[in-house]
């Protein structure tokens, strides 16, 4: 049987998703495992060498697929992606709000740092000092893309959902919202605490019009980023990560897009739910 025809039977066959921040990474395992089940895909990143592999990928599964750049932050760049999906597939059934910022600088990774071996290695107890030393960029920086950009998607996809009267929209949080477990960086706990609330509010709003929504608030994903910290840090560094996860794991993207998938279907009765594969991390 040939891709195209697997796809065509897939669990999400003739459905249209639009996925954030699909560059390699978990935007882009979950945009490949949905248009293995069938459904042709939108996806956009802000770097364009990466969405180009994205889209070779996807191509490569008999799907069609419309790639566009796209800063989710700028709402007007939004509104102008989702109506070219529109005018490409006549509609938008799956949205997966994917695009982020993560906590990847070498501040941040020396905070990273501290706060595990402070959390695995007896030591007297003490103040970090990270939330009275971050400026104000450190701050406001993860507001843009990691919450401003959910919203922007989730009501340009809203205005196209509703009067179908059918969606379902996939919110990629983190344990870092759901407790301390990224304490080394504030400004990103905040924003996926904040995608959390969202996905329950909006959840509430839409459920009457049988449109689902729902988060997935992962643990650690070893996506580029993740791998290249780990190929710096030291035997410590990794064991105290390691040790805070009780699988010692790194979760591979394509974990997560298997539940991509299942609350992109119609096999569940979740509304406004939030789901952590961890590993463990938090129970």
């Amino acid at each position: 049987m040939s891709k195209s025809s697997n796809a065509a039977q897939g669990r999400l066959a003739g459905r249209v998703a639009l996925v954030t921040g699909a560059g390699p990474g978990l935007g882009g395992a979950i945009a490949l495992a949905m248009a293995q089940e069938g459904a042709n895909l939108v996806v956009c990143d802000i770097d364009s060498e990466a969405l180009s592999h994205t889209e070779k990928a996807l191509a490569a599964t008999g799907v069609e697929c419309l790639a566009l750049r796209c800063d989710v932050s700028d709402s007007a760049a939004v509104d102008a992606m989702f109506s070219q999906a529109a005018e490409r597939f006549g509609t938008v059934d799956i949205l997966v709000n994917n695009a982020a910022r993560v906590p990847t600088s070498p501040a941040e990774e020396s905070r990273r740092n501290r706060h595990y071996a402070y959390l695995t290695t007896p030591m007297e107890r003490q103040s970090l000092g990270i939330v009275a030393s971050l400026s104000d960029e450190d701050w406001l920086k993860w507001w843009d893309v990691n919450m401003h950009g959910v919203f922007f998607c989730t009501r340009a996809a809203l205005r196209i959902m509703e009067p179908r009267r059918s969606g379902k929209i996939i919110n990629i949080a983190s344990i870092a919202g759901l407790g301390t477990q990224s304490m080394h960086s504030p400004g990103y706990s905040a924003t996926k605490a904040g995608v959390i609330s969202l996905t329950k509010t909006t959840a509430l709003d839409v459920a009457g019009a049988n449109i689902h929504v729902n988060a997935i608030a992962c643990g650690a994903v070893l996506t580029p980023p993740f791998q290249a910290y780990l190929d710096t840090a030291t035997a410590a560094q990794r064991n105290s990560l390691f040790q805070l996860i009780p699988t010692g794991r790194i979760g591979q993207p394509a974990e997560y897009a298997s539940l991509a998938v299942y609350l992109a279907s119609d096999d569940h009765y979740l509304v406004g739910q939030v789901i952590s594969p961890n590993g463990g991390a938090v129970i």
